[in-house]
């Protein structure tokens, strides 16, 4: 037993209760004393009741405040004295507490403005000497841990102004338990195997378990949320047998991120303001494919596959310019083009990051997640894609969807997918979807009516909303808090995903 036990059972003894442990054990740490009370309640010793008390510290300004007087009035004592003040003079008499004394000693009334833009003693102050400095005393009374008659109002103006610092403190009041004595014997945690061979455990006090306690959290991994989500979209496309594409090529050439889907050399996507380009190395080679070069060349400059183009000059050297990807489209973009080998149905997916040299805010970075989805049929039309999309997004909750006609320049028809935003009772976009056009399929070689829809989001957008994150920032990056990755459960995509 404790020398604090001890303590605590002689005086509730000598006093047969315990109004306040901090004022019969001044200067003790409460933790302990908790716990050393909860020792004697598990030996039925004691029973005690806790209360938290907030009591207020002064803080280093506030104290040169007590010693010196307050701002305001230390500054009305100075103009006081002079006469009259400029304005641009208080800090060189207050230092860095000038602007506070001057504020409060105009809000109090004690000190005007001539049109000199100097500091008066305003004539209703009358004799200076009997100003009373509240502040000084509201901190004195604090000091001394006496509140009677300050406000709330009061209390958190001075905490505003830094001049105080709350501290909780918990005090018990502690009365005889059922047990009581001033003598304890040691209470057995554990039964042993001899114990039960011997029988001793019959006459032996154990101390009762406390099935409320949490253990030790076990250290362990996290998996971040935007995998957590990211796995949860993985399976659902697995469901819809969808296979993976490969997607950790970060690097790609201006050829598969650009001109293969379609997209003019001179497009405004393709600025240094939008895209992050490579100094070393600067270029890389182009498909070996001459035929599928060529029909790219051709679509480009004069249109073919019932395209007339976008009649300009088309730049193999433009086209080897290397580029971290902006879009995974690159990747399906590749893959279509070796499906082409073996022209057939497929349905394929990639969750990655792409790059945009984007102004980082509080939702855009740099650097993000694409979700993206090809499906490859033939005579396949835009009511197929709009029936996948109601199917896809029914599997995370989501089934009140609109579509709305837009351009991509690789896709035609193309559409954004918005659904129904219940917390904030609009429609809110949600996606990006189309087919993709004849210019850039059978340039690669793929037959008439095998036709692609494609589509995507983005991955942040959703776990932000799982999560409650509303700052890019604090899910990406190096201002994100590692417990929030451990202390997060695994995602399911029901339906409070966009609610």
């Amino acid at each position: 037993m404790s020398e604090l036990q001890l303590d605590i059972l002689k005086k509730l003894g000598e006093a047969g209760t315990i109004e306040s442990t901090l004022e019969t054990f001044p200067g003790v740490d409460s933790q302990a004393v908790y716990s050393a009370l909860n020792s004697l309640k598990a030996n039925g010793k004691v029973e005690y009741k806790n209360h938290d008390s907030i009591y207020y510290t002064l803080t280093q300004e506030a104290n040169e405040i007590v010693s010196k007087g307050s701002h305001e009035l230390r500054l009305l004592h100075i103009v006081n004295q002079l006469g009259k003040l400029q304005i641009k003079d208080v800090a060189a008499h207050l230092g860095p507490n000038g602007k506070v004394g001057q504020a409060r000693a105009f809000k109090n009334g004690w000190i005007v403005k001539n049109n000199d833009n100097e500091l008066e003693v305003n004539g209703k102050v009358g004799d200076v000497s009997t100003v009373k400095d509240e502040t000084k005393q509201l901190l004195e009374s604090i000091a001394k841990n006496d509140l009677s008659g300050i406000d709330a109002k009061t209390i958190n103006d001075l905490k505003k102004r830094k001049l105080i610092t709350p501290r909780k403190e918990t005090s018990f009041n502690v009365v005889k338990g059922p047990e009581f004595s001033l003598e304890l014997t040691k209470m057995e945690t554990d039964i042993t195997s001899d114990m039960v061979v011997n029988g001793s455990y019959k006459n032996l006090n154990f101390k009762p378990y406390n099935f409320n306690s949490q253990g030790v959290e076990p250290q362990s991994g996290a998996l971040h949320p935007l995998n957590k989500v990211k796995e949860e979209f993985r399976q659902i496309f697995f469901s819809m047998g969808f296979s993976e594409m490969p997607s950790n090529q970060y690097v790609e050439t201006g050829f598969w991120n650009f001109d293969t889907l379609f997209v003019p050399q001179q497009h405004p996507a393709r600025d240094l303001q939008d895209t992050f380009y490579l100094k070393d190395p600067i270029k890389s080679d182009l498909p070996q494919d001459k035929e599928y070069l060529q029909n790219i060349k051709e679509v480009h400059e004069q249109g073919k596959y019932g395209s007339i183009g976008y009649r300009y000059n088309w730049k193999a050297e433009e086209s080897q310019k290397l580029v971290l990807r902006t879009h995974t489209t690159a990747i399906s973009a590749a893959m279509l083009h070796k499906l082409a080998e073996d022209p057939k149905p497929a349905r394929l997916f990639s969750i990655d990051r792409v790059f945009r040299n984007e102004a980082v805010d509080a939702t855009h970075l740099a650097e993000f997640h694409q979700i993206e989805g090809v499906l490859a049929d033939y005579n396949i039309t835009l009511g197929d894609l709009i029936q996948f999309m109601e199917e896809f997004f029914a599997k995370m909750g989501v089934t009140r969807l609109r579509f709305k006609p837009t351009y991509n320049p690789y896709t035609e028809p193309s559409m954004e997918i918005y659904s129904w935003h219940e917390g904030l009772a609009k429609w809110v976009e949600i996606g990006n979807s189309g087919m993709f056009r004849p210019e850039m399929l059978e340039s690669m070689g793929l037959p008439k009516d095998l036709r692609v829809l494609g589509w995507g989001l983005s991955l942040e957008r959703p776990t932000m909303i799982k999560y409650g994150v509303k700052n890019i920032r604090e899910l990406l990056g190096h201002k994100i808090s590692l417990d929030f990755i451990a202390s997060n459960p695994a995602a399911r995509l029901d339906e409070d995903l966009y609610d």
